[in-house]
């Protein structure tokens, strides 16, 4: 499948680099009793909602599932509300991630580690918040943490979610490579099509809240990075050595 070497890596955040999936569910549920909302979203609640890629958007998904007959008669004021309790559960997350709520998953820091040693470029293709981004990456690496990443796709960037391909489709021109010269990682099956549908190779890692997802069409599927190598990505993808 490749035509050259390996000379990217393209990586998800939430539930990726991180499990984040549990601090975020504990921020919308701040963010609900902020507005005075009595919502609160289970586990096994959020596990569906994550169907919806989008911290707005499960929102809105969710204020229609539970509002069904309501029309929306001003759209401006449902969107200020939405955009209200959005900025409140990123200022929760934020203070959870901060302190030391969320750690990066087994694996990641060294394979990132690894790879830019070798001379690979790093690439970070999301559907989160720019904020969520650097509060994690933040914690995670140091103040510096944006030298690592030769482009960094998010929901500032690709307003259009997984599992469309905008936001890989994105990064593979920022990095000015073709698809075959890179690898992604995802958590989930919105992810995996987005990246299959800009081209790229997958690997998976899933976590508690996608474990049920279907993943074909995956490259590979790993329990996590711990023993993954930037060796063990060339052996997969036969990729040879630049």
């Amino acid at each position: 499948m490749a035509t050259g070497a390996l000379q990217a890596l393209i990586f998800d955040v939430d539930g990726t680099l991180a499990d984040t999936e549990s601090v975020h569910m504990a921020a919308f549920n701040h963010a609900f009793a902020e507005v005075g909302l009595d919502w609160v979203w289970t586990t096994d609640m959020y596990i569906g909602l994550l169907e919806i890629s989008g911290g707005k958007e499960r929102i809105l998904h969710y204020w229609k599932q539970v509002n069904p007959g309501v029309k929306e008669l001003d759209a401006h004021a449902l969107q200020d509300q939405i955009a209200r309790i959005h900025e409140l559960k990123t200022a929760a997350y934020e203070a959870a991630v901060n302190s030391g709520a969320v750690s990066l998953r087994p694996g990641v820091l060294k394979l990132m580690d690894e790879a830019l040693k070798a001379g690979l470029q790093l690439s970070i293709a999301t559907t989160t918040s720019p904020v969520n981004i650097a509060a994690l990456m933040r914690h995670a690496v140091g103040a510096d943490w944006r030298l690592n990443f030769s482009a960094i796709g998010d929901a500032s960037t690709a307003p259009i979610k997984k599992p469309h391909p905008q936001v890989y489709l994105q990064m593979l021109a920022a990095l000015k490579l073709p698809a075959s010269a890179c690898l992604a990682f995802e958590d989930s099956s919105n992810g995996l099509r987005a990246a299959t549908a800009a081209g790229l190779a997958t690997i998976i890692t899933p976590n508690p809240f996608t474990a049920h997802h279907d993943f074909s069409g995956a490259f590979k599927v790993v329990p996590d990075l711990s023993h993954v190598t930037l060796a063990t990505l060339r052996g997969w993808q036969n990729f040879p050595r630049a």
